[in-house]
């Protein structure tokens, strides 16, 4: 034992711990680069005059800086319109997801109500069965939900992932704070708004960048269920320059701004459309980081 302890402090601070350092810190550097690198070409080229983006060769700046890509997408009614709907769906469709959700994680963890455990079964069941793709079509035609903004929220008010965050987290608070409040006279709704929610605030946070995030970047539902497509949001807007070109038809369309869109192509147009769809999440997520984090192992160690 005592020369493992005199080798300690050798591998800590001697030639080993420090080349370890090293590599440690140079595999890290060498992963957050291949992170950030890609984002960081797609606005490189955003800001790059199209016909020099062809040539190639840009990596870190941009050779012939310009902001005519951003200018065009802006001009676009499509664009401004599919951003209202984007921010739209997060908005309610978050909002909706968590509170119930969380009411339906509370119902499950209230140990007075016989039922919970058939409720959990029935809830988790879910996330391993399901009647298919064209059985869940039909059910949202009979309903009348296509080509309208409730096909966003409505389906997914309830979600058995994230009702087992917040019921884990509901598990691990003490039992004798709701006690108390019903010996006050305290019903459910009060104890849940009053006492549950205001301390699950890191798991309520972790459960919504996750839920806003899956609305954001979602666009297949929007496809199929919005066949009119007079509630596209901002995601297919962005597919279809990606696959059907519709930019550059676009570009070639209108002979009076021929001469003012030269310098515009596909690829730069696509990468600005990329920076304008991603910044927005990015900006939102470092100020939910810390509560995600501790939300999101909820449950990971158990005493």
């Amino acid at each position: 034992m005592s020369k493992r302890n005199d080798i300690a402090p050798y591998l800590r601070n001697g030639p080993l711990g420090k080349a370890f350092d090293v590599l440690n810190v140079t595999l890290m550097l060498g992963f957050v680069f291949i992170m950030i690198y890609p984002f960081w070409n797609q606005l490189v080229i955003s800001l790059n005059e199209g016909t020099d983006t062809v040539m190639g060769g840009l990596y870190f700046w941009p050779r012939e800086w310009t902001l005519a890509n951003y200018q065009y997408m802006l001009r676009s009614s499509s664009m401004a319109r599919g951003l209202f709907v984007s921010v739209a769906r997060v908005v309610v469709g978050t909002a909706t997801n968590v509170l119930c959700s969380g009411l339906l994680a509370y119902v499950t963890t209230v140990r007075g109500f016989s039922g919970r455990r058939i409720v959990r079964v029935a809830f988790i069941a879910t996330m391993y069965f399901s009647g298919g793709m064209i059985p869940y079509y039909l059910l949202i035609v009979n309903l009348r939900l296509t080509n309208t903004f409730t096909i966003y929220w409505l389906p997914g008010v309830f979600n058995a992932f994230n009702m087992l965050l917040i019921a884990s987290y509901i598990y691990g608070l003490p039992a004798s704070l709701m006690e108390s409040a019903r010996i006050d006279g305290a019903g459910d709704f009060r104890v849940y708004f009053s006492i549950i929610l205001p301390m699950c605030l890191p798991v309520i946070a972790a459960v919504s960048i996750m839920t806003a995030v899956g609305h954001w970047n979602a666009w297949f539902d929007t496809i199929i269920y919005n066949p009119s497509g007079q509630w596209d949001t901002l995601q297919v807007f962005l597919r279809r320059i990606l696959l059907e070109r519709e930019a550059a038809a676009r570009l070639l369309l209108d002979q009076q701004q021929q001469e003012a869109m030269r310098k515009l192509t596909t690829l730069s147009v696509r990468a600005a459309t990329t920076m304008i769809v991603t910044i927005p999440i990015i900006c939102v997520y470092p100020f939910f980081q810390k509560y995600f984090i501790s939300g999101i192992t909820i449950g990971a160690v158990k005493e």
